[in-house]
């Protein structure tokens, strides 16, 4: 598929005057497809949004490249820039003491829209976000979410076909949260433009994004569309339903499996790499007098999944015979990492 972006070998090390330096971003190399919905997901410190700011053209790279439909940051700075739209974490696109009016059309003009057709699409953004009747106010008088509408509209002024959104929901209410995630998905799926999407809301990225890539400590863990990565942890996790209450030296007898207590009934979950040992489960428990109520394959999520790939990561433990309390199966760790 043609890459919407391109980043190769990008680097960005911080020297410190007294101190050892410090690696934001440690030889990034990543493809984002055009016209997809790209979740780059991480902690804080992870260098996403390093990463993000380097695309834009705000930090320069100790080293490598980025290139924007084909366009260099660095060299063709000016085509890239025209090439994206950009909503930054803390509302840092915006300018407070301007209104919101006056905001959206001093973004449309610098990336070469104006006339009738600025004025048409900034009127719709703001109708849109509920910032109409405000649209003379100056930015600085807002509240945090009606901040962070306005640098959204600042954003997509233009009709950048790239479209990075750092936090998008960050300090928005319910309503206006779900009016984001709708222009998210009207942007990739109906105008087909590329949406880089870094939140903490791993139910947002799950729900949205057709690709995720998950950063720690300045590298690349994985890469992989999100169906596929849900496909591969979902392999071997399975939970056993018992009545009632499971006593621990009974359960310790499961190897590899943890317990938790819902509704009255004891849930045992883990890996079971092949149906014999499933079987020699379900006589076990039989043996011990438990009353199986049902075994049902884990469905993992997308949080469980970079909870465990990131204490793994941060570990430096990638081993396939490391056990993972049924959360994340180890071969899903093999494959992925």
């Amino acid at each position: 598929m043609t890459a919407a972006i391109e980043i190769a070998g990008l680097s960005k090390i911080y020297t410190k005057r007294n101190g050892p330096a410090v690696v934001a971003v440690d030889n990034l190399s990543l493809s984002i497809p055009a016209g997809q919905i790209f979740g780059f997901l991480g902690s804080n410190g992870a260098g996403k949004t390093t990463t993000i700011k380097m695309a834009c053209g705000l930090v320069l790279p100790t080293s490598g490249s980025v290139q924007l439909n084909g366009h260099d940051v660095q060299r063709q700075r000016g085509q890239a820039m025209r090439q994206i739209g950009a909503v930054l974490e803390g509302t840092r696109n915006v300018y407070w003491r301007m209104t919101a009016w006056q905001n959206l059309l001093y973004f449309g003009r610098i990336k070469g829209v104006t006339g009738k057709p600025l004025k048409e699409r900034a009127e719709r953004l703001l109708t849109e976000l509920d910032l109409w009747e405000r649209r003379n106010d100056p930015v600085r008088d807002f509240s945090r979410g009606m901040q962070q509408k306005v640098a959204i509209a600042c954003a997509l002024v233009a009709d950048p076909p790239i479209v990075l959104l750092d936090e998008p929901t960050l300090g928005l209410d319910v309503q206006a949260g779900r009016t984001v995630k709708r222009w998210v998905e009207q942007l990739a799926r109906q105008e087909g433009k590329t949406v880089v999407l870094t939140t903490h809301q791993m139910d947002l990225a799950e729900s949205l994004c057709d690709r995720v890539a998950i950063m720690s400590q300045g590298t690349l863990v994985t890469n992989r569309p999100t169906g596929e990565l849900l496909g591969l942890f979902r392999q071997e996790g399975y939970e056993l339903r018992f009545r009632g209450y499971v006593d621990e030296a009974v359960v310790a007898r499961f190897d590899g499996f943890a317990a938790r207590e819902e509704n009255g009934h004891t849930i045992l979950s883990g890996t079971i790499s092949e149906h014999d040992k499933l079987y020699r489960l379900i006589e076990l428990a039989e043996m011990q007098g438990l009353e199986l109520l049902g075994v049902a394959q884990a469905e993992p999520n997308l949080e469980e999944i970079f909870v465990e790939l990131l204490d793994r990561a941060g570990q430096g433990k990638h081993k396939p015979d490391q056990r993972s309390n049924g959360r994340v199966p180890h071969n899903a760790l093999r494959e992925v990492i």
